[in-house]
């Protein structure tokens, strides 16, 4: 019974390796005329300085929040200093959610007008295959890195503890960090 958590990291990468072939299905549909695929680009590299730009400021308040994190689990006896660490895996991954979900969008969008000249149901299907590139991706890194993080906790905190021991407590305690870490861009 175990073993059975092994499986939550492994969900989490075919969520992935789903987004991944949906992702290319999308990029591979007509892009349109020469203007679509002209202002198609503005958008992209708009969508993509905006990330770069927010990304720098999140960065800043990243390593404030972590550092923070850390000193103040130093006074909880129910947390631990890789409560930060896990802050920011949650960070990355969030942003890493966020970059997919933008890639998508900006790739579907023009696709998905090109599609609608020719058939509603095309571009349909075109439309929610993109919005499943973003929604499949947020939940396959949110299971792989909670999950992958959860057994390295567990291995680290409470290989053999019981699940309502002390050590289960600092493991879930530390874990919150992922969530927060995650929640804290997914705000921006």
């Amino acid at each position: 019974m175990d073993k059975l958590i092994y499986l939550v990291p492994v969900m989490g990468i075919l969520g992935l390796l789903y987004t991944l072939v949906k992702f290319n299905w999308v990029s591979k549909q007509d892009a349109g005329s020469d203007r679509m695929k002209e202002i198609s680009t503005y958008i992209a590299d708009g969508a993509m300085a905006f990330l770069k730009a927010e990304w720098k400021v999140l960065g800043y308040f990243v390593v404030v929040v972590a550092i923070l994190l850390a000193v103040m689990a130093n006074a909880n006896p129910h947390s631990h200093w890789s409560i930060a660490v896990a802050f920011i895996i949650g960070a990355v991954l969030s942003a890493l959610a966020g970059f997919i979900g933008m890639k998508a969008a900006t790739k579907a969008n023009v696709r998905t007008a090109q599609a609608a000249r020719t058939s509603l149901s095309k571009a349909l299907n075109v439309s929610f295959t993109g919005g499943a590139v973003m929604g499949v991706g947020v939940a396959g890194l949110a299971v792989f890195g909670l999950g992958g993080l959860y057994i390295v906790l567990k291995h680290f905190f409470a290989p053999d503890a019981a699940v309502n021991s002390e050590e289960m407590v600092r493991t879930i305690e530390v874990l919150t960090g992922f969530s927060l870490g995650a929640e804290s861009i997914a705000l921006f």
